[in-house]
């Protein structure tokens, strides 16, 4: 680390605090990042690695996603990072998810989305991974993207300090701040600006501002194949029908609330556990599968067999791949996450400021929220409010 004074400090590695080290370094502004991990080891590398505009609600949400991910194509364009840039498909198998998804491709586009229904011959020939027999069609989207989270977590930060000359400090955690002074397990750093983007990690700094924040912990089980075969690819990122009633995106949607209804009816389970199916594709050719959503203290490390089998069961309702599901890795990640707001940003101090609380729409929303802290005016006004 070349240097204890710097204009920007950031606290954590995770894409939130590299999204913001990229903006603040290509602007000409002296980065250094500090992380208590020897890597970024929490949310940030234990997701899907999708960037996911559908997902955002219409407005200002949904443009800083769709800001956010110009950044993003901008950054991995520029550090020469690996991504398909395939938009995703949620998959109908039922009358029900086909009318949602129907739905909202009559109603989307005139509000930002780029997606489009596809009837059964379509979907099934824009995604050699769904089952003929049961897929009735499929919702469009053009917008979404794939990276592998532990691949773009490393690369970035290579990319950074041999580019822009970023500092990092690798087990090296911030004890307290008094700014401009930042005294850590390693020694004192002094900064402009500091800004802590440190996820689900309240104890050190600030806890009792953090415990009065309204933050909650979630939790989510995630698994992830053996490659598949060099030749075949998964093309868009997938989504089973429950999505449609996990994103806010979707409320526009008439029939949706009889869809949780039926859901709520006949798979209970699903609901108990905030499951949801998604699957991803890193470029080795594994397949990222998930997820489960359970919120609030207190945060088991044990992870359940009973959840990853109801995820499996689900996705086995329409996806079908030529190697099959054999898994090789199981894990659980936690984010936190705000009950009413996008994001949260807190100032404590003079100069100090706190990023957190993107929930699982963290990769989706980084690079956008860090254009706003440093750039706020070309932010949509709604979305600087909701802090």
């Amino acid at each position: 680390m070349s240097s204890r004074n710097v204009d920007v400090l950031i606290i954590g590695a995770g894409i939130a605090g590299l999204a913001h080290a990229w903006i603040a370094a290509r602007s000409g502004r002296s980065v250094a990042v500090l992380e208590r991990q020897p890597a970024a080891l929490g949310a940030s590398i234990r997701n899907f690695g999708l960037l996911w505009p559908i997902g955002q609600p219409a407005g200002p949400m949904l443009q800083l996603a769709l800001k956010s991910r110009a950044l993003w194509i901008e950054m991995l364009e520029e550090a020469g990072i690996p991504s398909r840039r395939t938009g995703s498909l949620h998959v109908a198998c039922r009358d029900d998810e086909q009318q949602v998804g129907m739905e909202f491709a009559a109603l989307a586009p005139a509000l930002g989305y780029q997606c489009s229904w596809l009837d059964r011959g379509d979907a099934l020939a824009c995604s050699p991974a769904l089952r003929r027999d049961t897929v009735l069609g499929a919702l469009h989207s053009e917008t979404e993207i794939m990276v592998d989270p532990r691949e773009v977590l490393h690369r970035l930060a290579e990319h950074l300090a041999q580019r822009y000359a970023v500092s990092f400090g690798w087990n090296c955690t911030a004890l307290h701040i008094d700014s401009p002074r930042v005294r850590t397990t390693k020694g004192d750093w002094h900064a402009g600006r500091i800004l802590i983007c440190n996820g689900a990690d309240f104890d050190v700094l600030y806890p009792e501002l953090f415990a009065n924040s309204g933050l909650v912990c979630c939790r989510l089980q995630m698994l992830r194949t053996r490659p598949q075969s060099a030749s075949w690819s998964l093309g868009p990122a997938l989504a089973g029908g429950l999505t449609f009633r996990f994103y806010p995106s979707f409320a526009l949607c008439p029939s949706l609330d009889a869809l949780r209804s039926r859901i709520a009816c006949e798979s209970p389970e699903y609901d108990r556990f905030g499951i949801h199916t998604m699957v991803s594709q890193t470029t080795a050719g594994e397949l990222t599968l998930g997820d489960s959503h359970e919120y609030g203290p207190p945060v088991t490390p044990f992870n359940s067999d009973e959840i990853d089998e109801l995820i499996l069961r689900h996705l086995d309702t329409y996806v079908r791949v030529p190697d099959g599901i054999s898994i090789s890795e199981r894990w659980h990640g936690v984010y936190a996450k705000h009950p009413e707001k996008p994001y949260l940003r807190l100032q404590p101090a003079e100069g100090v400021e706190i990023i957190t609380g993107l929930g699982g729409a963290g990769m989706t929303l980084s690079f956008g929220v860090a254009r706003e802290t440093f750039y706020p005016a070309e932010i949509p006004v709604v979305a600087k409010e909701q802090r």
